[in-house]
């Protein structure tokens, strides 16, 4: 659509209507905060929530990174949007009468306009005709099945606007072109019929189905669901994705459950039409549907708007397909949910039943007791895991062990990690007290690779980083610059098992990894793999990392400006690079004791809160952590300090001209 010069009153009719609050929360999960909310800025990798929406004053503010303004900024920002484009998607999300400037431009601009009107016009009249023939002779088959296999009363069909798409192949094209006189092509573009194949004409989508309206969350038909009344196939049809109806942006039932959800502070998503249905016939409002795809940000940050609390119960079906769909659904709010930020809880009905099942059979307060007493997420998935194990059977354990320390490492929370850390020890000792206490020391031992690879920035100290960072820079610009070296800088990581935590040097060392494993594969004289030549000084056929790298990051220039001067050689770093022995060990033997005083800081802290009295054998466990990693700082300190003979003589007096 072109986006025409608009006129004064109608920026001004916008700015006056929209909600900063209401926009930034499709975008940011925000928490009430007094008078404002907050959340994590997305204008820059925040890991505290630094930024601030103010309702009273129609405004937002990242105290980290300084990026401010208005809703309208906002979403220029965003969605990297002209100003224009943003004010006339606000007009049309506000239903602000649009007026422009330019008469030349005000005719095409309104004809365009006109189209996306007309097209939820054709889709309100198509949905009053299925509801028309539901009632009809020709639809009694549709109208029984909702009355006596779905049990729906007259008032909920009519809610719902549930109908009936007649059979033939050109009833809906008689009705919506020959007789409403809407253009063909346009109630094509409304998904309602499909061109024939080999031939010219049109003919209906939906034949002899149970028709389902799909709605926007203001309320307007943009779709239909058609569900097949005999062994058709598929079994249900959907509108197809156009100009209206979005999948990935489309929560069903949003409209009727929207208030429910904000009153009850919690949202129910299930699977189906039909369980939002049959739940909201049950007096059960704050329910929607996923519609069978995996939940994306869009809908995620739709739904959170309407919770304060962040409180979401997937309910799907408890059997193995029931479990792939919970996990399929969650999608992307996975990220959200290790970090707090929202708290999921799974309901699995008993013997595999749906809500609607369910329902048909128990009262909507056993339902709701059901509610109550969902696992969270992490709970759930941890009893997924020791499901039918028998942990007697030392493969067994050892492998419901790994897996655990596994999803555990995925938890940035401190807290929650310690907590879960301590619960699982607890399921997998079944009681043995003295068990648990050995099999908490052993979790934390196998989740530390992820615990402290930079993911946990609380107990790091400003003096920390700039050792890290230097140490890091080190170790990258050797890798870089000096081939021989990089067998023996991989294997002092892996020895020490590292990582480079500061941000910019782990995006750099991915993306050296990935150019050096893409150069292993493409070589066919080189070994099927790259762990088999990374004990030699360099590949067989050494890769030009430099230029790689250049053109890798070209694309992520906020990176590449981060990591530039790596690439770049000046007399001290020519020295320093001359000395690879000493640089290796001193910089890899820094990043380790940087690890180890977050430790025992973590350690530290966790030691002052316990009761000894109550929990002795847990304040032996965190003394003794202590003591060892007090004793692995000294060998680290006393590591630095040692310059060998070996390492003065690998040091030029004068000149660099072994570096190339």
């Amino acid at each position: 659509m072109v986006t025409p010069r608009l006129h004064p009153d109608t920026i001004e009719d916008v700015k006056q209507r929209v909600d900063i609050v209401d926009i930034v929360s499709e975008h940011v999960v925000l928490k009430k905060q007094g008078k404002d909310f907050t959340g994590l800025c997305p204008f820059h990798d925040d890991k505290s929530p630094s930024f601030s929406v103010s309702p009273s004053k129609q405004f937002y503010y990242c105290f980290s990174c300084g990026a401010g303004g208005n809703a309208i900024k906002f979403l220029m920002e965003i969605g990297k949007q002209s100003f224009g484009e943003v004010v006339l998607e606000l007009a049309r999300r506000y239903q602000v009468p649009v007026k422009t400037l330019e008469p030349e431009q005000r005719q095409e601009f309104q004809r365009q306009l006109s189209q996306r009107d007309q097209l939820y016009e054709i889709l309100a009249v198509t949905a009053k005709f299925f509801e028309h023939a539901l009632h009809q002779s020709q639809g009694a088959i549709a109208l029984d099945y909702l009355r006596t296999k779905r049990k729906l009363s007259p008032e909920i069909v009519q809610q719902f606007q549930l109908g009936y798409a007649p059979g033939g192949w050109q009833t809906l094209y008689g009705y919506l072109v020959e007789q409403k006189r809407y253009p063909v092509e346009r109630v094509e573009q409304a998904g309602l019929l499909v061109p024939r194949q080999g031939g010219s004409g049109y003919y209906d989508r939906f034949r002899d189905r149970l028709m389902i309206p799909i709605c926007d969350v203001q309320g307007r038909v943009i779709g239909f669901g058609g569900r097949a009344l005999g062994d058709e196939q598929p079994k249900y049809l959907n509108s197809p994705e156009g100009d209206l109806f979005d999948k990935g942006k489309t929560l069903y039932g949003l409209d009727l459950a929207k208030g429910a959800i904000a009153k009850r502070d919690e949202a129910i998503v299930v699977e189906g039409y039909f369980d939002v249905i049959a739940l909201h016939a049950a007096g059960i409002t704050n329910v929607v549907a996923s519609m069978g795809t995996a939940l994306t940000q869009g809908q995620i940050k739709q739904l959170l708007r309407y919770t304060e609390s962040k409180r979401i119960i997937f309910n799907f079906d408890d059997d193995k397909a029931g479990q792939k769909a919970a996990d399929r659904a969650i999608g992307e709010l996975a990220d959200l949910a290790y970090r707090g930020e929202v708290q999921v809880r799974i309901l699995n009905l008993p013997e595999g039943k749906d809500p609607d099942e369910f329902l048909k059979a128990h009262s909507p307060s056993a339902y709701q007791d059901l509610l109550q007493d969902a696992p969270l997420w992490l709970d759930w998935q941890i009893q997924k895991l020791l499901a039918d194990k028998d942990l007697s059977q030392p493969d067994q354990f050892h492998a419901s062990t790994q897996a655990i320390a596994q999803l555990l490492g995925s938890l940035p929370n401190a807290t929650l990690r310690t907590h879960y850390i301590h619960r699982c020890a607890e399921l997998l000792s079944r009681g043995n007290a003295r068990l648990a206490v050995q099999l908490e020391q052993d979790l934390r031992t196998q989740v530390r690779g992820q615990r402290w690879h930079g993911r946990s920035q609380k107990w790091q100290t400003p003096g920390d980083r700039t050792l890290l960072e230097e140490a890091e820079a080190q170790l990258l610009r050797l890798y870089l610059h000096q081939p021989e070296h990089r067998a023996e800088i991989r294997a002092a990581l892996e020895s020490r098992d590292l990582e480079f935590s500061i941000a910019h040097h782990r995006l750099l060392w991915q993306q050296i990894l990935a150019i050096e494993d893409s150069a292993a594969a493409q070589d066919s004289t080189e070994p099927e793999s790259r762990a088999e030549w990374t004990t030699s000084a360099q590949p067989p056929n050494p890769v030009s990392l430099l230029t790689r790298l250049q053109d890798h990051l070209a694309e992520l220039p906020d990176q590449h400006e981060a990591v530039y001067s790596l690439f770049q050689l000046d007399e001290k770093t020519r020295r320093d690079l001359a000395r690879a022995a000493l640089v290796i060990r001193t910089a890899t033997a820094c990043m380790e004791m940087v690890m180890c005083e977050k430790r025992r800081r973590h350690f530290l802290d966790l030691w002052k809160k316990t009761d000894i009295t109550t929990s002795p054998e847990l304040g032996q466990y965190y003394q003794q952590q202590l003591y060892l990693e007090d004793q692995r700082i000294k060998v680290l300190e006393q590591e630095q300090r040692n310059t060998t003979f070996a390492d003065l003589a690998q040091t030029p007096w004068v000149g660099v001209g072994l570096i190339e």
